[in-house]
């Protein structure tokens, strides 16, 4: 029996929903899964995330990456889901997407990339649950993907262990409100709830890019957020404007990789 599953990139945080909001992002990371009699590299993270649910022994796995590593995509998160689902299928189990991230976030690390990696669209997650909110976002997201990467140990050990009373409160707001964005697709909310005082401006030295697109906002866009720890930084367009602001982009940050990179509705699943 030969298994093919694919998991989508996401993107953790979405400025205020600092470890509880993500969305997922329509690129893939696949892996097929036939039988076969070498023995699997056990210390591959999609092979152990699949050994949580099945044995791995007696199985070939080829991966496709396609989404770009440390750079805030939620690379890693991918392959997890890639393997649970894969692990799921394979023992005639339907892929349940908690169940999932309770066996596989110690693994990843990052619930808040993991569970839309599984479950799809505008997800928010806190004590091993998932709540699905929207199947999509206010705006789309275009991504600046740099040529550089940040360990996301790194980055979290970047920020303090205490901050000021007013950024918390600040925060708290723009968090309530990305919430509240996000489940009635509210435009004109999301723009105002991508700011962040918790995180973002700790990590802004590893993802300049941050500061110059808020700074000047291009053509069409709602606001910007950093991708999990960065350094990308996604471009929140009006779905009219999309094409204007992308270009925009390119033409401002010739040396990145500018990318418009829609919404998923879809978690890991077989394909």
């Amino acid at each position: 029996m030969t298994i093919r599953v694919r998991a989508p990139a996401t993107t953790a945080n979405v400025g205020p929903g600092f470890d509880c909001a993500g969305i997922a992002l329509d690129l893939w990371n696949e892996v097929e899964v036939g039988e076969g009699d070498d023995t699997p590299d056990e210390r591959h993270l999609g092979v152990r995330a699949f050994a949580r649910i099945s044995p791995p022994r007696g199985r070939t796995f080829a991966w496709t990456d396609r989404i770009p590593r440390a750079r805030g995509l939620g690379s890693s998160a991918a392959v997890v889901a890639l393997g649970l689902v894969a692990g799921a299928l394979a023992e005639g189990r339907e892929p349940d997407p908690e169940w999932l991230l309770y066996e596989g976030v110690d693994l990843e690390g990052h619930a808040d990339n993991l569970a839309p990696a599984l479950a799809g669209g505008a997800c928010l997650t806190w004590d091993g649950r998932i709540q699905r909110i929207a199947d999509t976002a206010p705006a789309v997201p275009v991504g600046l993907i740099p040529e550089t990467t940040v360990a996301t140990s790194a980055s979290r050990a970047a920020l303090p262990k205490s901050v000021p009373h007013g950024d918390a409160v600040f925060t708290a707001g723009r968090a309530a409100m990305l919430g509240a964005a996000l489940a009635n697709g509210s435009a004109e909310l999301f723009a105002q709830a991508l700011a962040d005082r918790l995180h973002e401006p700790y990590r802004a030295k590893d993802a300049p890019l941050l500061d110059a697109v808020r700074g000047d906002l291009p053509v069409g866009a709602l606001g910007a957020s950093l991708s999990g720890s960065g350094p990308t930084v996604l471009v929140w367009a009006d779905a009219g404007a999309v094409e204007t602001c992308a270009a925009e982009c390119s033409a401002r940050f010739p040396d990145i990789t500018v990318e418009v990179l829609a919404v998923s509705p879809e978690g890991a699943g077989p394909f």
